[in-house]
């Protein structure tokens, strides 16, 4: 009987334990999620010195600019170009001095306003549409669209879960 109380206050104390356990924030999660996969460093303009040149941190890591976190290359930032020539002297892809705009063979592509704005960010997604985005790299979701072109790893982003994927 003693040993039979015991499990019954054991299992009920880990069932409560369980059930109060705080769930993690969405906005917490999606915050450490830019974090750890790097969002930042295409998605985000960089700080620049009186010179106009990108400020570099300890190890030349370039400084995000965080008054305009995420939201994409800047419309008046410089964009490289690439041509055939490139591909001759070893260079497969360039990249704008910013980091949001990167040049290949495919063309040249455009870290994309990540912000909650809805006319230059992702404020018109629907949930669905960002998660199949991440899910299949096609823009906006859409099974006939064009793929998300490089250097965004969709491909990687693909074995997130679900709830990493919308938060």
């Amino acid at each position: 009987m003693k040993g039979f109380l015991g499990i019954t206050v054991f299992t009920f104390l880990v069932a409560t334990a369980l059930g109060c356990q705080k769930q993690a924030d969405p906005v917490e999660k999606g915050e450490h999620l830019v974090n750890i996969l790097d969002c930042d460093t295409c998605h985000s303009p960089k700080m620049l010195n009186a010179n106009g040149m990108p400020v570099l941190a300890q190890g030349g890591i370039l400084v995000p600019d965080t008054t305009r976190r995420l939201s994409g290359h800047p419309a008046e930032a410089i964009y490289p170009t690439w041509s055939p020539e490139d591909a001759q002297r070893g260079s497969v892809t360039l990249a704008s001095p910013l980091l949001t705009a990167w040049a290949g063979p495919w063309g040249v592509s455009f870290a994309t306003n990540l912000t909650p704005d809805k006319a230059t960010g992702l404020g018109e997604w629907t949930e669905g549409a960002f998660v199949q985005a991440m899910r299949t790299g096609k823009h906006q979701g859409q099974p006939n669209g064009r793929y998300i072109l490089p250097p965004m790893p969709y491909y990687a982003y693909k074995h997130l879960t679900d709830n990493e994927v919308k938060a």
